[in-house]
């Protein structure tokens, strides 16, 4: 599942090939996705400028004069430029065209979305109820131990917590849990004022370094290679139970919290 550092990357990658340009066309080739493509979608964007975009956890808002078209990934979709009549694949089910160049939806699975917003995008019911985003100064040590109090919640799972804090998916609850040498299943309501201070800040580093690596691979955003190119990169834990772990050679243990793959170091996570 495309997590926040995807989507940052994803906007990052083709934003620049369509912002300040008009859109010329719409094709809509299957509508049926996790909520149903507006029908008037070409008649609300044609001939209208895209103005700005910007991520509001792991939705794209991409800003025109009188609205915002929001893109969700869902599970396992893309978003990426191709040339003007590249021919679609089997799930390319939406093309915007600026000029010469495409924007190009693609979703396997449909659990991805693309809607139209008037007003306010915060108070849209999909984003008004999020939490902050971790890159926010807002959100420090202080702020998870203060909703943490009283918790019994596993400490993954409220790391998790759209509502607590935006964007920290399950590879990255993973990876800043082992890096702060905190159980995932500690209780939320357990964890010392100390050991969020290193949380929130391992958090915002792992997001930042992955996000820096995706940025060497915005050349693949465009082309017709059906796919962009998620960056690869040194996991601590995530995908590695039953392995050694990086540190100190304890084999990695595997849990399920929340029905998610959960690993962490017996002897370097307490």
């Amino acid at each position: 599942m495309p997590e926040l550092p995807e989507v940052v990357v994803t906007l990052n990658g083709v934003l620049p090939h369509i912002q300040g340009k008009q859109a010329s066309s719409v094709v809509v080739r299957n509508s049926r996705l996790r909520w149903p493509v507006p029908d008037n979608l070409p008649e609300l964007i044609c001939g209208q400028e895209l103005v700005s975009g910007r991520q509001r956890a792991k939705y794209m808002l991409f800003q025109f004069p009188h609205g915002h078209l929001m893109i969700h990934l869902g599970m396992s979709g893309n978003l990426r430029i191709v040339r003007k009549g590249e021919p679609p694949a089997k799930h390319d089910h939406v093309d915007i065209s600026f000029g010469e160049v495409v924007l190009r939806f693609t979703d396997p699975r449909r659990f991805g979305s693309v809607l139209w917003l008037e007003g306010e995008p915060e108070q849209h019911r999909l984003l008004q109820h999020l939490g902050p985003e971790p890159f926010d100064s807002s959100v420090d040590g202080k702020y998870l131990f203060r909703l943490s109090r009283g918790k019994t919640t596993s400490v993954k799972q409220f790391l998790m917590d759209n509502q607590m804090v935006v964007g920290v998916g399950n590879i990255y609850a993973n990876e800043s849990l082992f890096l702060s040498g905190i159980r995932p299943k500690k209780a939320a309501g357990r964890i010392s004022l100390k050991c969020y201070e290193r949380l929130s800040s391992n958090v915002k580093m792992v997001l930042k370094r992955a996000i820096e690596q995706g940025g060497t691979t915005l050349k693949d955003f465009v082309g017709n290679e059906g796919k962009p190119g998620y960056f690869k990169q040194q996991l601590f834990v995530y995908g590695r139970g039953g392995e050694a772990c990086l540190n100190c050679q304890t084999l990695l243990k595997e849990i399920k919290l929340g029905q998610r793959s959960t690993v962490y170091c017996s002897a370097c996570q307490k």
